[in-house]
């Protein structure tokens, strides 16, 4: 074991071709925006305070750059999700032009995947079910809002699983757009729908790994450290990859 973590080590020292900071850095600057509520300049001051001198738009590069890097490792190694699925979408502005963000998530608050699309409509919905579908097997319940234009799609797409439309039953996907409305807040406001979207996306990832399996609120210490050494070990592994590409 302690060889494997001095192997660990070694690798986690190694820079990327074209960089001149180690992948161990980058990772934890990558980890560092996504996890918390930190902006690129909240970053350099956390970094500088290590004796790491960075610029805002380096930790801008490398989150946008390594972000699908860490997303590809981590869909790889999550768990499978619950057979109830509850979906929502909700309204972010990007440069003062409105957009809507559909995310699902499963009954215990996995986040299952997120969608930034222009409009909230049947094509909208036909495009972001497709697209869960070719991710995960289908469920056996859905719970939407009110919202028309899921009954068709979710008819059509996942035929066999059980559609309950009730807004007061989706809370559970309502508590998981909290984390991006406060990101969005800290930030004054996403700059673009690509930059937006990759954000998003990984940080519902990293919440998966980093919160939601190591159950603060829910499990023991001991359960809680097991956890969050497992998905540190996912996160390292994802750094790994960077440095195969």
């Amino acid at each position: 074991m302690n060889c494997y973590l001095f192997l660990v080590y070694m690798h986690m020292n190694q820079t990327p071709k074209r960089h001149r900071f180690p992948v161990s850095i980058i990772s934890h600057t990558v980890w560092l925006y996504n996890r918390f509520n930190n902006s690129y300049r909240d970053i350099q001051e956390q970094m500088a305070y290590r004796g790491i001198i960075l610029s805002h738009e380096t930790v801008r590069f490398w989150c946008y750059k390594f972000a699908s890097y860490f997303q590809n490792v981590i869909r790889k190694k999550e768990r499978k999700p619950t057979d109830k699925w509850h979906l929502d979408e909700m309204n972010v502005k990007i440069n003062g032009e409105k957009f809507v963000l559909w995310r699902a998530v499963d009954s215990s608050g996995f986040e299952l995947e997120v969608l930034l699309q222009k409009r909230r409509n049947k094509e909208s919905a036909i495009r972001f079910l497709t697209r869960l579908l070719s991710r995960y097997p289908s469920p056996k319940i859905i719970v939407t809002d009110k919202l028309r234009s899921y009954k068709a799609p979710i008819k059509n797409i996942y035929p066999k699983a059980t559609h309950i439309s009730h807004k007061s039953l989706n809370n559970r996907v309502e508590n998981a757009h909290q984390p991006t409305r406060r990101k969005e807040k800290i930030l004054i406001k996403f700059k673009s729908p690509g930059g937006a979207q990759t954000t998003i996306s990984l940080m519902g990832k990293i919440r998966n790994i980093f919160a939601v399996e190591v159950g603060r609120y829910t499990k023991k210490a001991e359960e809680q450290r097991a956890a969050f050494l497992r998905a540190k070990s996912i996160w390292n592994e994802g750094a790994q990859s960077i440095l195969a590409a």
